[in-house]
């Protein structure tokens, strides 16, 4: 198996790599602006937005399959667009592709959104991952498109460093008590997009855990986990704060599980103390 991950140098896309060299894979994965520690990984540097150096990556590495871990944020150039040009590089050399999106692409109107319901974005974030879900319809049909959520692991997502730097005081901000999504451990989506990349399966596929927890719910928790005081952790709610974006998205991952073998563990088993 030769595989291409597009931001192997991110949280995901470091697990994904990491997870593919053990799998004795024939590795090569992308960086921005600094590349990956991992041995037995070709790096190359690649910034999505000029589709020549696309073309070029992708000359090199000759994958069986593409994953894209990238995120881009709210920044359409390269999550929208770039996404456009990595999509239609990879269908035109016939790779397998694996896109990762996320549940930023509803507005949580309905709360519970099953892999069937087309996105209704709030934020310019989920437009543009919206967009690129629809560039992989189109343009590659054979393609996997993975909707995940909050994704937490080992102490190093956004969300962990960000409980450690509340309790600590050095960070200003709240965890909502109403902002709702359902966290996946990295290890358990990493394991599952590396399953779909070495299959032919076809479609929209949600890999979040079954725990629908708030992001206070989840600080919580992994406070627990390292040991801060959990009770030092500040709480607000979102819908006071006027912020953009959805209150409550649960990804319902039930047609997904019959055809993963990976099992997506919820927070409260990952993050269990004792």
């Amino acid at each position: 198996m030769r595989v291409l991950v597009v931001g192997g140098s991110g949280f995901l896309g470091t697990e994904l790599v990491r997870q593919a060299v053990a799998a004795g894979w024939e590795t090569a994965a992308t960086y921005c602006s600094r590349p990956g520690t991992l041995p037995g990984v070709t790096w190359h540097e690649l910034d999505l937005r000029a589709p020549g150096r696309v073309d070029e990556v992708l000359a090199e590495v000759a994958p069986l399959a593409v994953i894209n871990a990238t995120s881009g944020g709210s920044d359409w150039t390269v999550t929208a667009d770039a996404a456009f040009h990595l999509v239609a590089a990879a269908a035109k050399r016939g790779c397998r592709l694996v896109h990762v999106s996320s549940d930023a692409v509803f507005s949580g109107a309905r709360i519970h959104y099953d892999e069937a319901r087309l996105p209704d974005p709030l934020t310019p974030y989920g437009a543009a991952k919206a967009t690129a879900e629809t560039a992989v319809r189109l343009l590659a049909p054979t393609a996997a498109i993975v909707r995940t959520s909050l994704i937490v692991g080992h102490g190093g997502s956004a969300h962990e460093r960000m409980v450690h730097a509340l309790v600590a005081g050095t960070r200003d901000g709240v965890l909502f008590t109403d902002d709702i999504r359902c966290p996946v451990h990295v290890d358990d989506l990493a394991s599952a997009v590396r399953e779909l990349a070495a299959s032919d399966q076809a479609g929209t596929f949600h890999l979040a855990g079954p725990d629908a927890l708030s992001r206070h719910e989840l600080g919580v928790l992994i406070a627990r986990r390292d040991g801060p005081d959990a009770s030092r952790l500040p709480t607000g709610r979102r819908a006071d704060a006027r912020m953009p974006g959805a209150l409550d998205v649960r990804l319902d991952s039930t047609a997904t599980r019959h055809r993963v073998r990976t099992r997506l563990r919820g927070a409260r088993e990952f993050l269990r103390t004792g």
